[in-house]
């Protein structure tokens, strides 16, 4: 057992967490059970809480996620919504995405709020209170009427609606993606002005490759630099073309996973790196489905923390949440899961519960650069937004990241908050290299 939980659900899907006990398991041995006085308030019920480590002052906290979309469908829900002309296979207006959420989950009060999307994140972000908020945007923010052709999808978002991002405190948007372009180089330049003016870092792509390969950089007060550099994958469907020129927009695109390619990355870091930065690769890389992780993509992400200077590796592509690895004290997220999309009624792969999402906030001794720790918040897409899932869903959840852990020597445990904290076996890590 890992949590009782009672859910209420009102007219905005806001769910109220009590926990009744809250069981805490290093292995299928050792339980404690949590009585009810001891357990801390519900998530929507802290104002003025202080939180204890690892959401402390002394140490660098991120807030990292996968793919955020913000186009199509959910675009269609907000104020300013796009023409909703598609050019896809069998979809031909976006609203039609719309129409497949509310025939499985329920209406959706249409105009929505420019934080709706974000549901019971938002007091989850309030709480931690992260340093940097990260997200990889996988939309074009245009008007722009010139569809890539051929593409087959295309994600786009009205400029209008950026609120929905400058309304959850995001920091940086990664750019190098498999849809940032769908809209062609006018797209491209309209989503980075948007970005821009909204006072977004956006990183990954820009007006010509000397600016796609510089990092997003974040002074934190009295902790340091985080450099956060992004590169998207053939792997992930991001089109070769799509590489940016010496005077051409596009995205820091990357061929594979070869040593050449390492050398590129390793160079650009060091050229920029200071002593006692701390420095996220974002990579758009792998297929939408599926757990297995590559030898090549697991030999890289080691020769990046191991030759090129990384942090942590932040992955992303990939419809669903993957395994969690820490090598030599360094955090590897192979695959982050799409957080917000506009799937909901589409048939097929439920195996993988893509409905499912994470939160990650991982935490670094900015004197060290050691990595703390990560702890995650579930989330369930539901009405193109998030929110709080059923326990059932969070106990998925939890036995999927182990199961896809153990390779890696990774184990998760709930935490007496609701978090999802990870456990690794220094020993089994070290010994694995």
């Amino acid at each position: 057992m890992i949590a009782k939980i009672k859910r209420g659900v009102h007219h905005e899907m806001v769910i109220l967490f009590s926990f009744y006990f809250i069981t805490l398991c290093l292995n299928e041995s050792c339980s404690a059970r949590v009585p009810l006085d001891e357990v801390l308030p519900p998530i929507k019920e802290r104002k003025a809480m202080e939180i204890s480590a690892p959401f402390s002052d002394q140490k660098i906290i991120l807030f990292l996620c996968g793919d955020v979309m913000t186009g199509r469908g959910i675009d269609q829900v907000m104020a300013y919504p796009s023409d909703p002309i598609l050019y896809e296979p069998y979809v031909k207006n976006a609203y039609g995405y719309v129409q497949l959420a509310e025939n499985v989950n329920g209406p959706i009060n249409k105009p929505v709020a420019s934080s709706y999307i974000w549901g019971d994140a938002l007091a989850v972000l309030a709480t931690v209170k992260p340093d940097v908020r990260i997200i990889n945007l996988e939309t074009s923010v245009t008007t722009s009427e010139q569809f890539w052709p051929g593409k087959g999808i295309n994600y786009r978002m009205h400029p209008k609606n950026i609120g929905c991002l400058t309304s959850a405190g995001i920091d940086c948007c990664v750019l190098a993606n498999n849809h940032v372009l769908d809209w062609g180089y006018n797209g491209l330049i309209e989503t980075l002005d948007t970005l821009e003016q909204a006072g977004i870092q956006s990183v990954g792509a820009g007006l010509e490759r000397n600016r796609c390969r510089q990092p997003a950089v974040f002074d934190i007060s009295g902790k340091g630099r985080v450099l956060v550099f992004a590169y998207g994958a053939t792997s992930s469907g991001v089109p070769g073309d799509w590489a940016a020129g010496a005077d051409r927009p596009g995205i820091n695109w990357i061929p594979d996973l070869s040593d050449q390619t390492l050398l590129r990355i390793k160079e650009q870091i060091l050229s920029v790196k200071k002593k006692g930065d701390i420095v996220v690769l974002s990579i758009h890389w792998g297929s939408n489905w599926g757990y297995a992780i590559s030898v090549d993509e697991r030999r890289f992400a080691h020769a990046c923390i191991d030759r090129g200077g990384i942090d942590i590796v932040y992955g992303h592509s990939v419809h669903h949440a993957k395994g969690i690895e820490v090598y030599k004290g360094k955090l590897i997220l192979y695959g982050c899961g799409d957080f917000l999309n506009d799937y909901e009624g589409i048939s097929g792969h439920e195996e993988f519960r893509g409905d499912l999402s994470l939160m990650y906030f991982p935490s670094i001794d900015p004197l060290t650069g050691k990595f703390m720790g990560l702890r995650m918040m579930p989330m369930q897409i539901k009405g193109l937004q998030t929110i709080f899932p059923d326990p059932e869903d969070m106990e998925w959840l939890m036995q999927m990241l182990n199961r896809e852990g153990e390779q890696f020597g990774t184990q998760v445990v709930l935490t007496r908050d609701g978090f999802i904290k990870l456990l690794w076996d220094e020993e089994a890590v070290n010994e694995s290299r």
